[in-house]
């Protein structure tokens, strides 16, 4: 049996592209940080309890995350997706960040913010 030869270009091309796509499907995938609610610039009620919904995706290095709300950070959150309850806030603008750290509690970089106004 002869093999022609666009099909013998046709392999050495597909091979490597087959190859990579292999190992790109077995390394681990880029951080991501979705804030579901509250939405950005949403007005909130003060002395109310909101939920914050979220969904991550850790990179390499990430180990879990943290919630801020202004300068207080919550405790470590290794639920990747889910539910935290928010802190009562006072009236006025809050800053909302959400930040992948390592195993150490050290930011990694990615992290997520949204503000939110409290009446």
């Amino acid at each position: 049996m002869k093999i022609r030869r666009p099909v013998l270009v046709l392999l050495f091309l597909l091979i490597p592209a087959l190859a990579l796509s292999a190992l790109a499907a077995d390394s681990p995938g880029k951080a991501s940080i979705q804030i579901l609610k509250p939405a950005d610039q949403a007005q909130l009620d003060a002395g109310e309890a909101y939920p914050l919904e979220y969904q991550i995706t850790l990179g390499p290095g990430d180990d879990h995350f943290h919630v801020w709300v202004d300068g207080d950070r919550s405790p470590g959150i290794h639920d990747l997706k889910g539910t935290y309850t928010l802190p009562k806030m006072t009236p006025g603008v809050h800053v909302i960040t959400l930040k992948l750290v390592d195993k150490g509690h050290v930011p990694t970089g990615p992290q997520k913010s949204i503000q939110v106004k409290v009446k």
